[in-house]
């Protein structure tokens, strides 16, 4: 009977670690909505600050930000060729976009090297893979 008792307790203590491990949501990624909200809230006055662009700017271009990152999600599969390639082609779409909002070369420096910066600094936290 207690090794029964033991069991239990043990598989009740690893179905809660489990539980309270996931994220809101059961583990589901958040809605683009959602996210774009969130990096309005924690990015968005950083990018203002160290970019020296508007409001309305840094809303456009946390929008593309946000696009491009769902265009990056699938390159884990890659060979590190194809993912620089891939990588390239979307940072020079976004370049493309960042123009048509407008910002200047200055600027759209600014707004890749604060995000070049940001993927230095989460790979220094352990976020990074």
């Amino acid at each position: 009977m207690k090794k029964v008792l033991a069991l239990l307790a043990i598989i009740l203590v690893a179905s809660f670690n489990t539980i309270m491990a996931q994220p809101p949501g059961g583990g589901q990624q958040m809605d683009p909505a959602q996210m774009l909200e969130m990096m309005k809230q924690r990015v968005k006055p950083q990018l203002i600050e160290k970019t020296k662009i508007t409001d309305a700017q840094a809303d456009k271009v946390l929008e593309i930000q946000l696009a491009s990152q769902g265009a990056m999600r699938g390159m884990r599969d890659l060979s590190e060729e194809e993912r620089a390639a891939k990588t390239k082609e979307i940072r020079d779409a976004n370049n493309k976009k960042f123009k048509d909002i407008p910002l200047t070369d200055d600027q759209i420096k600014a707004v890749n090297d604060f995000y070049d910066e940001m993927r230095k600094n989460r790979g220094q936290r352990g976020g990074g893979k």
